[in-house]
């Protein structure tokens, strides 16, 4: 399908998702040494951005590493969950739901293991794009090139006639090895600059190139 196509990622893009400090303050509760929860944890973070693991071994996991009892367990979780999901970037996404019917809209985002039921209950992303890909349900985070092919495919849109929009530099190179047009986001003022080029350009006619 020839359509233009705007691609969003979540954190840090649609959610403002500035580091809270819990790991810190947690090594300071259970008297481990800094660093200590990442160490131990690494693997089990791992596991469940890529859905390999489940939201209860998660919990099972953290208890066992750590030495937590259940409420502790819960509370760290919690705490995880704050930092994790942050605060709407109310703006961005008023001015996305305003694309609905301008373009075809969608969302990549490396994720972990129950954000789609946290993200949907809370910010309703569901209801701003048609599709959105989480690296926990396809088992392929960004920057592998399969997660740019993978979102594209599930809105049936060519590659270069999508814009994606990702605060890592080294998910938007790799959009663009994809064959994607890509934007770092900065701030929401460049950022609507940037998709508004895109959908005046429209979608690409073979030969022409794409705007940097």
């Amino acid at each position: 399908m020839t359509a233009t196509c705007v691609i969003l990622d979540i954190g840090g893009v649609l959610e403002i998702t500035p580091e809270t400090g819990w790991v810190q303050r947690w090594e300071e509760r259970l008297e481990l040494p800094l660093g200590t929860v990442t160490e131990r944890m690494h693997d089990v973070w791992r596991a469940g951005s890529v859905g390999s693991i489940s939201e209860r071994e998660v919990h099972e996991q953290v208890a066992l590493r750590l030495g937590l009892d259940s409420s502790q367990g819960e509370a760290f979780m919690a705490d995880l969950w704050t930092e994790y999901l942050g605060t709407p970037n109310e703006d961005l996404i008023d001015y996305v739901r305003g694309l609905q019917g301008r373009c075809r809209l969608g969302i990549l985002s490396n994720s972990f293991v129950g954000a789609r039921e946290r993200e949907t209950t809370l910010y309703h992303f569901d209801e701003l794009v048609e599709q959105i890909v989480y690296s926990h349900e396809i088992g392929i985070e960004k920057p592998d090139l399969r997660a740019f092919e993978a979102v594209c495919s599930s809105l049936n849109v060519r590659r270069e006639d999508c814009l994606f929009i990702d605060d890592v530099a080294v998910n938007v190179e790799a959009a663009q090895t994809a064959g994607m047009q890509a934007h770092l986001f900065e701030d929401n003022a460049r950022t609507i600059t940037r998709i508004e080029a895109h959908l005046a350009a429209g979608p690409l006619v073979p030969g022409r190139v794409p705007i940097a």
